[in-house]
């Protein structure tokens, strides 16, 4: 069998631009490189000597589909460095922000980026000249999600309504309420979603996953919860970066995140559902029970079944928190104290996994460190070696085969390439 180099310079249907290269020798993928060569951002380095306070609006300008994600971690992180805790209904709140961000985000992956994939189109465009009624749903669910950022944040692409310590502004109860005649239907929807991505045809394939997500006492995790895996970790949110370690790549604007001492692991709905099935809502757990979806999903391809779980959990979250919204007396809430200097770090749940904030913040309020570490980092070693399987299990495939087969398995974990270019370590020596 000869030796092959397979070159995609630039990924199809994923959010930003990365390409791979394939290095084939005895029919065994000896060279496996998700190429993420994007311009690094530095939004840490930019960070530094800019108020905590501005740490939020900043960070959303990492990406245009899961700013929430951003704003969420930066703020649980610097409230922990202040010494805040945000309760009741601007928790809520806080909850319902996130789930529109998952509608929103889970959606535009499985209808227009993934399900083409399934059903033998190269785009959603073409699919929708026979599959019209599918593509509209996608686009129905994604407005139903936009249609919460937009109210509860401000706007729908980068909220501006998020701040430290809650919102600029909250919503009455009759402003939420002018949502459910949207939301309603979009729960019908979104279950129509999840027997229809149950129904797609998947390889036969298992992976042997460490799965990592927060676990929350009580529900589904989104904002809080411990850091938890299928092997047994079982830390706090804080303690991150002594479970985790990143590593820079030659051929990757992106460093890499392993489990301290060697081992890669998954983030995201396959993560997430995996370590928090018990805790799905009521309807959707018995949507999940009716398909016979199992309890732990290792099958990459059928993660757009659990991505479709979780538009609906989204969906029923977001119509029990409005049916229960009782308006705060204030929009925020403030520290109790001067703040002498301190750090805080958290993780919440982006659409795409675990996103880790950490914040040094010196007296004055401004911030010294920033490190951030998103999902795709985190996964991107746990693509490469999906491929490296499935080229491994048939070399034979045609050079156009195999390039279409690795483009498939990476649009399974709907990498989001611009969110970890920005994560580039920057060293300025000065004479």
């Amino acid at each position: 069998m000869t030796d092959r180099t397979i070159a995609v310079d630039y990924l199809a249907r994923v959010e930003g631009e990365g390409s791979l290269r394939l290095r084939l020798e005895g029919g065994r993928a000896k060279e496996v490189e998700l190429r993420i060569f994007e311009p690094p951002r530095f939004f840490e380095a930019m960070l530094r000597g800019r108020s905590c306070l501005e740490a939020p609006d900043i960070t959303a300008r990492i990406c245009g589909i899961c700013p929430v994600a951003y704003q969420m971690s930066a703020c649980h992180a610097i409230e922990r460095a202040l010494g805040l805790r945000v309760d009741g209904a601007l928790r809520d709140l806080r909850r319902l922000l996130y789930c529109g961000e998952w509608m929103e985000s889970h959606a535009l992956h499985i209808f227009l980026l993934h399900a083409p994939d399934f059903l033998g189109y190269p785009d959603a465009i073409r699919m929708a000249k026979d599959h019209r009624a599918t593509v509209e749903t996608g686009l129905g669910l994604k407005k139903a999600g936009n249609a919460i950022l937009g109210l509860l944040g401000g706007r729908e692409i980068h909220p501006v309504n998020v701040r430290v310590g809650g919102f600029y502004r909250v919503p009455s109860r009759d402003e939420l309420e002018t949502l459910l005649p949207t939301l309603e239907p979009a729960l019908e929807a979104a279950e129509a979603t999840v027997r229809f991505a149950a129904g797609l045809p998947f390889p036969a394939i298992e992976e042997a996953y460490e799965f990592v997500a927060l676990r929350h006492p009580e529900e589904y995790p989104m904002n809080e919860g411990e850091l938890v895996s299928s092997e047994g970790l079982a830390i706090r949110q804080e303690s991150f970066e002594e479970a985790f370690e990143e590593v820079q790549v030659p051929y990757s604007h992106a460093l890499q995140a392993r489990r301290r001492g060697g081992g890669i692991y998954l983030v995201g709905p396959l993560a997430r559902y995996a370590m928090n099935r018990d805790r799905l809502p009521p309807r959707t757990r018995r949507v999940v029970e009716s398909i016979g979806l199992e309890p732990q999903v290792r099958n990459p391809y059928r993660s757009i079944i659990v991505r479709a779980v979780e538009v609906m959990l989204a969906c029923e979250e977001a119509i029990r928190l409005i049916r229960g919204y009782s308006p705060p007396d204030r929009a925020y809430v403030e520290p109790s104290a001067p703040f002498r200097g301190g750090s805080g770090a958290a993780v919440t749940e982006a659409p795409r996994g675990i996103l880790f904030h950490r914040y040094d913040i010196g007296a004055d309020g401004l911030i010294r460190e920033a490190r951030i570490v998103p999902p795709t980092s985190q996964n991107q070693a746990r693509i490469e070696e999906d491929l490296r399987h499935l080229v491994d299990a048939r070399p034979d495939r045609t050079d156009a085969e195999l390039t279409d087969a690795c483009e498939r398995a990476i649009r399974n974990h709907d990498p989001c390439i611009s969110c970890a270019t920005h994560f580039l370590r920057l060293e300025v020596e000065r004479a």
